[in-house]
This record gives C-alpha cells, structure tokens and sequence, in this order.
C-alpha cells in the first residue's frame, strides 16, 4: 500500500484467470479486502500489480506473464495449482515476482505477497527455496563461469574494472593493478557501456552501483 496524505492507499490489483469463473470467483475472493483496490479489465492499465491464477507452469502461462509485464505490469504474482523449482525458475524468468501455491494460499498470504509486490519484495513457496539455489548454483558453476560470467552479465574482469573507476583509478593504474595493457583496460570499458547503453564510464560506475554490482 502507499502512502498519500497520512492515509494508507489501496493497492490497486488486475485479477486474471484463463477461466472467467476463476478470474471472478478470485475477484471475488479479494473484494472485501479494504487494502486491495481490485481494477476491471477496463482498468487494467491503472494496477500495480497483476495477479494471474493458473493451474500449472506451463507455456500458455509463461506467455501470460511475459505479455503483462510487456503491457507494463512489471509486478506480477502468480497464483498456481501445482509448481517446482524448475517452475519457479521459468515464471520468475518471465517477470513474476511472487509465487504462491493455490492450496496453501490464505487471504491474509495473497493480501501480503500483493503488498510485497508493491514494495518491490519477492514471496516464493518456502519448500522451493532450497531447490531453486542449487539450480542457481548450478547455473554458476557449469555454465557462467566457464565463461568468465556472473548473474550480472558481467565478467569477472568487467567488475574488477569498473570496481577500480569507482576508487577514482584511471586508465594507467587500472591496467598496472590487474596486469592488464591500456588498450585492453579502453577496451573493456567500451564493451560495457556499448552492452548496456551507458554514455560513458562514470555512467557505467554509477550503473554499476545503482545495481549492486559492485
């Protein structure tokens, strides 16, 4: 909820369900709740978050998720019948931020994770936590750094650079530092700002700790 002259403003939430019946009877569900502000379909354009109800992760879901977060419903939680870990992974892969399983889901639990949302907080199922970090960990170790890379999109000597500029290094003792030429220290430093539209490197370094990267 937000807060707007002392009082605390409904969360403004888009239900939807494959199924109209699902689609009204969650609505429904979620009327009375004097925190959530629920939006018709001729309103969709004004919630901060989106809603969906699904029976299983599956492709015709994961393209619902992607439509709504291109349609500008980056908060999305996912309401499922039957979920694991590679299914978390996939729905959170395309855009939600919360996920909860159907048979475990109370008022109060939708009502939180609607808030969550809103606040740009995560709820994952709790069972599935220990399943998702070893698929993370997975990932790390026998596909990214193979390769040099991080979760960030960054190489490992991407970040040691941009670490340096934010110490207020410049080029000379940048590649003195990491034994690294000059040319190859532009270089990097090129790369960076040309893959993520960056103007210059003080723009990457300010990117860089925008993002927690460094």
């Amino acid at each position: 909820m937000l807060q707007e002259a002392g009082v605390l403003a409904p969360t403004r939430v888009f239900v939807y369900g494959a199924e109209p019946l699902t689609q009204a009877g969650m609505a429904a569900y979620l009327r009375d709740c004097p925190e959530i502000e629920l939006m018709p379909d001729s309103r969709v354009d004004d919630a901060q978050v989106a809603l969906v109800v699904a029976d299983t992760v599956n492709e015709q879901t994961l393209r619902v998720l992607r439509a709504m977060q291109r349609n500008g419903h980056p908060k999305l939680v996912l309401l499922v019948t039957e979920v694991d870990a590679a299914g978390v992974a996939d729905a959170v892969q395309a855009g939600a931020v919360g996920i909860l399983r159907r048979s475990a889901a109370t008022r109060d639990g939708l009502r939180a994770a609607v808030r969550a949302a809103a606040a740009d907080e995560g709820v994952l199922p709790p069972d599935l936590l220990g399943g998702l970090l070893r698929q993370v960990q997975q990932v790390q170790s026998d596909v990214l750094a193979p390769r040099g890379l991080t979760f960030s999109g960054l190489a490992d000597r991407e970040l040691a650079v941009l670490r340096l500029l934010s110490e207020g290094s410049d080029t000379r003792e940048i590649a003195r530092r990491l034994a690294y030429s000059e040319r190859t220290v532009k270089t990097i430093i090129q790369d960076v700002t040309r893959r993520f539209g960056l103007r210059n490197r003080s723009h990457a370094v300010a990117y860089a700790l925008k993002q927690g990267l460094i």
